[in-house]
Parts: C-alpha cells; structure tokens; sequence
C-alpha cells in the first residue's frame, strides 16, 4: 500500500511539473506578439559625416615682392568683387609713371608739331611747283634766264627733300610715342599690383599677413571662399553610395547647431574610393547659407535617396530571411508560416514591402522565445 501511494505520489509530481513547464515554460516560449503592416509613406535615407568646405576658395596673393601698408579685411568679414583688400608699398613708381606718363605726352606733342610742320610744307612745296612750271616754261621761250629757272628747281628740291625729312620725323615720332604709351602701359601694370581686390563676392576665413610684414611673390595674404560653393564633404561607406545621385535633397546639421537642420543638395559625387576607408566623397552643398559658417566644422548628412508613397510597412525587427529569401512569418492554424516578401526600401526601424496585405498578421521574432520553423505550433 506504502509502495503504490509513493508511485502515485510520484506520478502526481511528474504530472504537476508537466504541466508546471507546459504553462509557465512552453506555452510563454511559444506565444508570439504580432504586428499588421502600416501604409504611408517612406523616405528612405543614407547617412554620412564629413566637414564644410568649398569648391572655390581662393587664395588672396602677394602679386609682387614688397611691404603691405593695410590690410582693408580680415576674417569672418564678407567681401563684394572689386572691394581693396590690400594696399602694397609701391616705393618710387608713382614718380617712374608720372615722369613716363610726361614722355608719352611729349612725344605725342612732337608728333602733333611735326605733322603741322609737313602741312606747311606741302604748302610750300605746292607754291614752289607753281613757280618751277611757270619759269620752265618762260625759260623755254626765252622770257627768263637759266639762272631763273634753276634757283626754282633747287627751290622745289629743298623743299621735297624737307617733306621726306619730316615724314621720316613722324614715323620716328610716331614710334617714340608708341614706346611711352607702352612705357605707361608696363608701369601701370606693376603699379596695380601693389593694391590687390577682391576677386569675388565672398567671406574671408583667414588671415595669414600682417600690416608692415614684407612678402614675396604669391605669398598668401587672405583667404576668401565664395559663398555659392559652399557645401559638406560627407564621406559615405560605399556599400551605401550606390543609391547616392546628384540632385538629392538632404538634411545638414552642424556640430555648432545641432538644435537645427539646414536643407540640403547632393551636387557632386566623386569617383573614387578611399582605399582606407572605403567610403566615397559626396558634395552637400547648402540651400541656405548658414550664417556664419565655419570651414572643416564637422557635419552630420541624411540624404534621401528614394520617396515612396502608400506603401505596406513592418517593422525592421520582423523581416527574416530563410535561404536567402526575405520573408516575415505568419500564423496559420495556430502553426508558424514563412510568407516571402519583396523588400522595396529600408528606413530607420522600418522596411517597405510588397507581397503581403494589410491585414496579415505577422509575428515578431524575439530571442527570449522558441526559434520559429514551418508548421511549428504556436500561442498568439
């Protein structure tokens, strides 16, 4: 009697246990939250970081060797094309010009009188031919002497050989007043040197001289950036960059402004790799100029690679793969189905798929439960 109590004691402490596991044990591993797919929209984005920078940064140089005198910018001042930025000790060539510039006004005036001069003596000569015709024909009919006829004739002479002169005396006149204006011309060159202007409108974001410092040829001075070509050099894994193209709109978001986002285009991909990295540069360049800006502030990039509209949606967590196959499970009979999907975008947390309705109810997979397979049996 002892005997078979204990057996049934036994059997009811197996049975109890048993069905201690099933609920608190198996049926807990085996029941499965769900989820329906959402529609709406979806932007799908690809993130990178990189630096603010700019396609034109021009470089403000020494254009000859010499004192600076003033420096009429400096940095964090925007700039108009034309404004002097820089004034040069020009030393003696202001004098050098003035007194080229009285050569050239000479010599154009010796020009001027020498053209006069072969006026009067076309004058003269004309008046000297009359004469000579006159007295070449008297002297053919014996109305005058040889003598006559001969200090004419040497008249007419001198007189041409005055206009070959003075012609000859123009075309050097003419010559010395093309070296003075060329004269002018160099010198005012090398004067204009010694003031440099701003090439473009824009923000000058450095200043490497000072006032009294002497520089050489091409030493910088200034740094201006034009403000149309500011853009982030975002840096993107390559995996991603593929679905990067020009003309993209894209959020920026300065590491001195992280309360705001600044709207975004993608304006240059460039075509090679980092072999480091792997990741691609991709241009961003500015909608609307942060003012001020800082060139190599670092800066965080989403850019939107695709927009979907009404689309079915589930959440990221609940998208598995079985062979290589993107799919979501399903309960059917209150046994676990796969059901294949097409996977048409991802976002943060989300996936865009088609394959699916509305209304399928789809399990979210979780570590803490049992692993799912087809046909297993489940709890909802």
């Amino acid at each position: 009697m002892r005997r078979s109590v204990k057996y049934g004691l036994i059997v009811v402490a197996i049975a109890a246990g048993a069905m201690l596991f099933y609920k608190k044990v198996y049926i807990p591993k085996t029941t499965y939250d769900t989820v329906t797919p959402k529609t709406g929209d979806m932007h799908t984005e690809v993130f990178g970081v990189g630096n603010v920078g700019a396609k034109n940064i021009y470089a403000i140089t020494a254009q000859t060797g010499g004192k600076i005198v003033q420096i009429l910018s400096d940095e964090g001042l925007w700039v108009k094309k034309g404004d002097l930025l820089v004034s040069m000790d020009p030393v003696d060539l202001p004098k050098l010009l003035e007194e080229a510039k009285i050569s050239a006004h000479k010599a154009s005036l010796e020009l001027e009188a020498s053209k006069e001069e072969l006026v009067s003596l076309n004058a003269q000569k004309a008046l000297a031919l009359l004469t000579f015709n006159r007295y070449e024909r008297l002297q053919k009919q014996a109305f005058a002497s040889r003598s006559e006829y001969d200090k004419t004739k040497a008249d007419l002479d001198v007189v041409e050989a005055q206009i070959k002169a003075t012609k000859a005396h123009i075309s050097s006149a003419k010559m010395e007043v093309t070296r003075a204006e060329k004269a002018v011309e160099a010198l005012s060159e090398k004067l204009s040197r010694y003031s440099i202007y701003a090439p473009v409108d824009g923000y000058v974001i450095a200043r490497e001289a000072e006032e009294a410092q002497s520089v050489v040829p091409t030493q910088p001075i200034l740094k201006i950036v034009d403000p149309k070509t500011v853009w982030v050099k975002t840096y993107v894994d390559e995996r991603l960059s593929g679905s990067v193209k020009v003309g993209q709109e894209a959020t920026i978001t300065l590491r001195s402004q992280t309360y705001r986002n600044y709207e975004g285009i993608v304006k240059r991909i460039v075509a090679q790799t980092d072999a480091v990295t792997l990741e691609k540069e991709v241009d961003v360049a500015f909608k609307t100029l942060p003012k001020p800006f800082y060139i190599n502030e670092q800066a965080e990039v989403n850019i939107v690679t695709s927009r979907l509209k009404e689309v079915l949606k589930i959440p990221a967590n609940t998208l598995v793969y079985h062979d290589l196959t993107p799919g979501i499970w399903t309960a059917y009979e209150n046994k676990a189905h796969f059901m294949a999907v097409k996977v048409l975008a991802r976002d943060k947390g989300e996936v865009a798929v088609s394959g699916i309705d509305a209304d399928t109810v789809i399990l979210i997979v979780s570590e803490t439960k049992k692993p799912l397979s087809e046909g297993m049996r489940i709890h909802l």
